[in-house]
């Protein structure tokens, strides 16, 4: 008999797609996609518009989304529960958190367990495509609106 059964607890799913918001605008992609994307250089017709927008080549996005950074999962447990990492998942968390979330905290909670979920998954390692695969709601919301207000302090 399974945990999930013997104890009610449903299985956090990973992320399926992210949602990236700008002003009143906003477009969906599928980070299956991007993973495609970033593994083969295959861009669906979607996506391609949407990296069209960045004003950057293929290849410097590609490497963007597979720079690994080796992270020990202890190191990274530690960090992301320090007074640094407090400060660092409340700013993030108004930037990348999940749908219908009305408070930082939920934020900070998800993405506390997409960066232990994305090292977990990369073998110690964790890149972009690892982080979204750790988050734990079926769709992350990406606010470029909140990125440039923290960009621009």
């Amino acid at each position: 008999m399974s945990s999930q059964i013997l104890f009610n607890v449903s299985k956090a799913n990973a992320a399926e797609e992210i949602k990236i918001i700008y002003s009143i605008f906003s477009r969906t992609i599928k980070v299956n996609s991007l993973k495609t994307f970033a593994e083969e250089g295959n861009s669906s017709k979607k996506l391609k518009r949407i990296l069209k927008t960045t004003k950057s080549s293929d290849k410097e996005i590609r490497s963007v989304l597979n720079k690994d950074f080796e992270v020990p999962i202890t190191i990274a447990s530690k960090l992301v529960y320090s007074e640094i990492g407090n400060v660092f998942l409340t700013r993030l968390s108004s930037i990348i958190h999940p749908p219908k979330a009305n408070d930082g905290r939920t934020g900070m909670l998800a993405l506390r367990a997409s960066v232990i979920q994305g090292i977990s998954k990369g073998n110690g390692k964790i890149n972009l495509i690892n982080f979204f695969e750790g988050y734990p709601t079926k769709t992350v919301i990406l606010d470029v609106n909140a990125l440039s207000k923290v960009m621009n302090k």
